[in-house]
């Protein structure tokens, strides 16, 4: 399963923190890859700015609404599930404090791309909480991040003739959509990565992530911001 694009998270259940009300089929991987970059400053339908809400809010519920779903059907099939955030190596490059949680919705402090690498950072500390956490539980569940590459999507339509230029002289470092894909592929479905949690990928192995990535206070914080955030929509 894909989660596709959560600009709004008004057409999800009308109680989003009682995973209880949508029900599924077994859910043994999920993928969550929507995604905007570099956007004007603007807010979603719920109030949230709209890198924040897309790249990480979403993804966040989305995940929680599926979780006993995934933890019902890695027991009962004893097949190990699998959840893989699209974080990118621009988290290295997001606001001074790492989430700027004070200030989400400020459009006079707002960059378009610190907020773009904030709300990649904010992946990646989802991603390795969660990790944390389900490994506390002895839950057969991982969950890892990947950096995809530069990709010819129309992801850098708000970049301008800047990035035109930079992708006319970078062409031979651009991947197509197949290559792209690759990274999340082998994290969601290679055997030899069973038991791998809480890593971060580019290129199909394992690299390291900035400072902020591994930071677990800020990673509980932005969980638990997260939580309050979904819970104060109408």
């Amino acid at each position: 399963m894909h989660a596709s694009t959560v600009f709004s998270l008004i057409s999800l259940p009308s109680n989003p923190s009682d995973p209880s009300s949508i029900s599924f089929l077994p859910v043994m991987s999920l993928s969550t890859y929507s995604c905007v970059m570099f956007c004007p400053f603007q807010l979603s339908e719920d109030g949230i700015e709209s890198q924040f809400a897309t790249n990480h809010i979403g993804h966040f519920l989305l995940t929680n609404l599926l979780l006993d779903k995934m933890k019902s059907s890695a027991r009962e099939s004893g097949i190990e599930g699998r959840i893989v955030n699209l974080s990118s190596i621009a988290h290295t490059y997001t606001y001074t404090e790492g989430i700027m949680f004070d200030y989400i919705n400020d459009p006079d402090r707002y960059s378009e791309k610190k907020a773009y690498g904030q709300s990649k950072l904010a992946n990646l500390l989802h991603s390795n909480a969660l990790s944390r956490k389900l490994q506390e539980e002895g839950v057969n569940i991982t969950i890892n991040s990947v950096h995809p590459g530069l990709i010819t999507t129309n992801l850098f339509r708000h970049s301008g003739l800047g990035m035109a230029v930079l992708k006319a002289m970078s062409f031979f470092l651009w991947k197509n959509i197949p290559q792209g894909a690759a990274t999340t592929c082998y994290v969601a479905l290679h055997p030899d990565l069973k038991g791998v949690t809480g890593k971060y990928f580019a290129d199909c192995n394992v690299t390291a992530p900035s400072n902020f990535a591994t930071d677990t206070t800020l990673a509980a914080k932005l969980w638990d911001f997260s939580i309050k955030l979904i819970d104060s929509l109408p």
